[in-house]
């Protein structure tokens, strides 16, 4: 009898155990991945979206009606601030938007790569929409001092 008591004890003391180090290995872990992330560099990249007129005419006259029937991002240096341009190609009508989430730069191997989040909403159908081409896209000026090495687009796609 002293013998199967004996066995219980071992095994909820097991249990606790393990619990403990499931718990220290889940926080080690987190801990590891944001080190990890921390060490990498990188890091979110300050931006505010501007209004057509706040655009400048440099981009508007060479960069936009170059790029604007291209889905992608890029950016531009204009008196030494670095703006991104994000575009969603031509589309039929209107109705197409996108919205700048977000962007952070990565360092890896010495290369700057700027990663520019973005959600993209189609029309619902059924719209009443004006039937002519459109180049949606937006402008935004960043905290940069220096263009990237590498631009990235991530797209999300939203209802």
């Amino acid at each position: 009898m002293g013998r199967i008591g004996f066995k219980k004890g071992i095994g909820k003391f097991s249990k606790k155990k393990v619990g403990i180090a499931i718990i220290a290995a889940a926080v080690l872990a987190g801990a590891l991945w944001g080190g990890w992330h921390l060490f990498r560099g990188d890091r979110d990249v300050d931006f505010w979206v501007l209004g057509e007129s706040e655009i400048p005419q440099q981009i508007t006259a060479q960069v936009i009606p170059e790029y604007r029937q291209l889905e992608r991002a890029l950016a531009s240096v204009v008196d030494g601030k670095v703006y991104v341009i994000a575009t969603r190609g031509e589309k039929p009508t209107s109705g197409y938007e996108l919205e700048i989430e977000k962007m952070t730069l990565e360092e890896e191997n010495d290369i700057k790569t700027l990663v520019v989040f973005v959600k993209f909403k189609d029309p619902q159908p059924g719209m009443s929409l004006t039937q002519a081409l459109t180049y949606p896209l937006l402008v935004a000026e960043t905290e940069l001092d220096e263009l990237p090495d590498q631009i990235q687009l991530k797209v999300q796609y939203i209802e």
